[in-house]
């Protein structure tokens, strides 16, 4: 039988699971609190045999996806509709697969990735909004956007981002181009849109936590040079529930 490659689009609601990529063995507890995990468990009951799902990227445990892209390959005798209406059929509430499609044989959801938009929702009230705070950070103290826009501003282009990553041991190239970071506000609504080729582990938390820093005062954005010198820490790990992957470019 011939095998064939599909592509897939992916929404999740990353609150109870623990990121993307896949911990354990198959059938573990861990395992099964990743989307990774629930995508190969389910179809590896359709098809009957072990499939490898993989994605544009890891995001983190609690991060959530409007549009993650994956794909997979399988001999299995289907139909991109019926892929699609047996994955949403036993994918749990939280997990929903928008769409299938037939890929090219060589198409590789992480390996062909052009460009990456995630975008951080900010809440700066006092008062959370308990409907909405899984999906946003809450910060109580008056945000100076204008200092936030000059941070953002800083901290794009082509550099070496690796004081931004979480992970400093990581031997592969740190260096990244970010095009563009918007700061835009709608009454207590902070949106930090992130536009790049690719971003590092806890990359975009990072740099939303050192634009976070400067919004409160406690850094000049003509600082941020000395951080990519390493001459000064960069600001902290935002918490993930603010963030979200919103689309992946080929």
């Amino acid at each position: 039988m011939e095998t064939k490659n599909y592509r897939l689009t992916v929404a999740y609601d990353g609150t109870r699971y623990l990121g993307w990529q896949k911990l354990g063995e198959p059938g573990s507890k861990e395992y099964g609190r990743t989307i990774q995990g629930k995508l190969e468990a389910i179809l590896g009951k359709l098809t009957g045999e072990p499939v490898e799902v993989n994605g544009s990227g890891r995001t983190d445990a609690g991060v959530h996806a409007v549009a993650q892209a994956a794909n997979f390959k399988t001999a299995y005798p289907t139909s991109p509709e019926e892929l699609m209406a047996y994955l949403n059929c036993y994918l749990p509430e939280d997990i929903a697969v928008l769409d299938v499609s037939e890929a090219p044989e060589r198409f590789h959801a992480r390996l062909h990735a052009r460009g990456k938009t995630y975008r951080y929702r900010v809440r700066n009230s006092p008062v959370p909004d308990v409907f909405r705070q899984r999906f946003e950070y809450t910060v109580a103290e008056p945000l100076d956007t204008a200092a936030m826009e000059a941070a953002a501003a800083a901290l794009t282009g082509t550099h070496d981002y690796r004081p931004f990553c979480a992970s400093k041991r990581t031997k592969k190239s740190t260096v990244r181009t970010v095009d563009s970071i918007r700061v835009e506000r709608d009454g207590d609504i902070i949106d930090l849109t992130f536009h790049g080729d690719g971003f590092l582990y806890n990359m975009v938390r990072i740099l939303t936590g050192t634009i976070l820093e400067a919004g409160r005062g406690r850094l000049d954005p003509a600082e941020i040079p000395a951080i990519f010198d390493g001459r000064r820490p960069a600001g902290y790990t935002a918490p993930a529930r603010g963030l979200t992957l919103m689309e992946v470019e080929y």
